[in-house]
């Protein structure tokens, strides 16, 4: 039975993205061995495995994305625009490594709050 997914995101500097999604967005994390961290992240986990050039794309969703960038914005972190689509307000996050993860505040029903 499938019980979650786990994310790989490619990274060209893999140990400061680690370093990023450990203190920026305070993941927890776990170490599968030789400093190699899995991040907890709900409902699936977040891996970053090193790579010839930056690769995946993520989402993290959250409930207000003003006062997330103002809150990011606080800590050093730079966003993109905002931009608006039918399905929710999206800005991009570069991360150290050269990848890009999406922050977004979703307009659409969230799954991880249930199924109907």
């Amino acid at each position: 039975m499938v019980f979650g997914a786990h994310l790989v995101l490619y990274s060209q500097d893999a140990e400061a993205d680690r370093r990023f999604l450990a203190e920026t967005f305070g993941l927890g994390s776990v170490d599968a061995g030789h400093g190699w961290l899995i991040f907890a992240m709900p409902p699936s986990e977040l891996a970053v495995h090193p790579g010839d050039a930056p690769g995946a794309e993520l989402y993290l969703m959250c409930e207000d994305l003003v006062t997330e960038i103002a809150s990011l914005a606080a800590r050093g972190v730079q966003c993109s625009a905002i931009e608006e689509a039918r399905w929710g307000s999206i800005t991009k996050i570069t991360l150290p490594g050269g990848g890009e993860v999406g922050l977004y505040q979703p307009r659409h029903p969230l799954a991880i709050r249930g199924v109907d």
